[in-house]
């Protein structure tokens, strides 16, 4: 748990929440390891296996992955190619373009004076950072310079905690109007699907984790399979294992279009898997438990 991303106050919640619930269970000997550095020099040598409750950067983007690859350690999620794809949302959109999964029409920017190159509203990230940060809607012109300056500012900031080139972008997107939903799968299940009511409408990194006005539903409407469908289609096309979740938009009529694929979900009292695994009457230790039975390593 922790790291060097800008999530590392989620990830620190997550991973105490995960280590409290493997102790409960009496069948683990648990080790509370939070990472300061991009490296593994404090894990002990004698770990059976690893639970990364890492999210963003090096935890998430194949990084530690390949890591735990290069000593043998079974881990939690998937390998290390598949998180690395899920992390860069750009090369995520055109692997799920290339498979036939439905995604929001899309353009890359480079240039901090471009003009938005899709029709308003449209939606501006990062295309490699998490838990919303950097995230704009963008109803209108007057916008455009204010959400293309933070996506790439964003963007630029990631580049540079992880050592890559410094040529920052940003992923713009047609946005989707409708419900926000995600659906989360679990080795060979595919999980109740939720949708997100978020008080303005607009599901930002305050309603994520620090808002008790958010609200979770399960709809059980005819689009369900079609979500939990394309779910499984989005997970077996990036080459997921363990546990993911895909997050959508689904417009009135049912269409539900990707918007991306998490790799380490978040496991603390807000988090949205946890919360589809107790739908199906899976308690919180319990799924702890399931997550670390599939820890594998490439």
């Amino acid at each position: 748990m922790g790291g060097t991303s800008n999530e590392r106050e989620v990830s620190l919640v997550s991973g105490r929440n995960v280590a409290d619930a493997l102790e409960s269970l009496g069948k683990y000997e648990v080790l509370r390891i939070v990472i300061d550095a991009d490296n593994l020099s404090v894990l002990p040598g004698d770990v059976s296996a690893c639970f990364v409750a890492l999210h963003g950067g090096w935890g998430e983007n194949g990084g530690v992955q390949q890591a735990l690859d290069a000593l043998g350690i079974p881990y939690t999620g998937p390998g290390a190619a598949a998180s690395r794809l899920a992390m860069d949302k750009i090369e995520t959109k055109r692997v799920l373009d290339g498979a036939g999964v439905p995604t929001a029409p899309w353009a890359v920017v480079h240039d901090h004076s471009a003009s938005c190159p899709l029709p308003f509203p449209c939606v501006v990230k990062p295309p490699m950072d998490g838990s919303s940060v950097g995230i704009s809607r963008v109803d209108s012109a007057a916008q455009w310079p204010a959400a293309l300056q933070l996506a790439l500012d964003t963007d630029l900031g990631y580049r540079r905690r992880e050592g890559l080139a410094e040529e920052p972008c940003a992923l713009v997107e047609a946005y989707i109007p409708g419900r926000e939903t995600t659906v989360g799968v679990l080795g060979g299940t595919v999980l109740p699907a939720i949708e997100i009511c978020a008080p303005n409408g607009w599901y930002d990194y305050e309603a994520k984790y620090n808002s008790d006005a958010t609200r979770y539903l399960f709809p059980d409407d005819g689009f369900v399979p079609e979500m939990q469908r394309v779910a499984r289609r989005a997970f077996d096309a990036c080459g997921c294992r363990g546990v993911a979740r895909v997050d959508f938009r689904v417009t009135p009529q049912g269409e539900a279009y990707v918007l991306e694929l998490n790799t380490s979900p978040g496991m603390t009292g807000h988090s949205l898997v946890p919360k589809a695994a107790a739908k199906t009457g899976l308690g919180f230790p319990e799924l702890c438990d399931r997550i670390l039975e599939l820890a594998a390593h490439d």
